[in-house]
């Protein structure tokens, strides 16, 4: 038998974008369940209150993929963003969502495989820094579902990503 080298795709661009939203979806999910004090003040252990992990994720995902569509390396910057109400953290949160569908949708699948200085630190196939959005925003939900169970607060089920119809 002679093997052939063959190709197959594993997963779509469109189906990564909707894996990634459904995280943002339970991610902001999150965010509605804390009450606005613990929100921006609660932590354990020296780690940032879940406001600030969330605007992390903000200063990332958008920016990020906006960056990699343009072309564009500017650093990171989380210190733009500064919001002092839940409202406005969820706000800002929907309009970059809108932002990585925007951007997301006009990545091609032969760019995914270029190499993309994202931020100007992280020097890697477009695909991975994508994967590194998703993962980091996974890592920091984690810290909040930590957050809520020390307030006696049960978090969303981590399956159920997508609206609940």
């Amino acid at each position: 038998m002679t093997a052939t080298a063959t190709t197959k795709q594993f997963i779509s661009s469109g189906q990564i974008l909707e894996h990634w939203q459904g995280h943002r979806n339970l991610t902001r999910r999150v965010i509605e369940v804390f009450p606005e004090k613990e929100l921006f003040e609660f932590s354990i252990g020296g780690m940032r209150p879940f406001a600030k992990l969330a605007v992390e994720l903000i200063s990332i995902g958008g920016p990020g993929t906006k960056g990699i569509v343009e072309n564009q390396i500017e650093a990171y910057d989380e210190e733009k963003f500064n919001p002092k109400t839940k409202e406005e953290l969820l706000k800002r949160w929907d309009e970059e969502t809108e932002t990585i569908n925007r951007y997301f949708a006009q990545i091609s699948e032969e760019r995914f495989q270029e190499n993309f200085n994202l931020f100007g630190q992280y020097e890697f196939p477009v695909y991975q820094n994508i994967l590194y959005f998703i993962d980091n925003e996974v890592h920091h939900r984690g810290q909040g579902y930590t957050y809520l169970r020390a307030l006696g607060i049960e978090p969303p089920f981590f399956w159920e990503r997508f609206p609940v119809m």
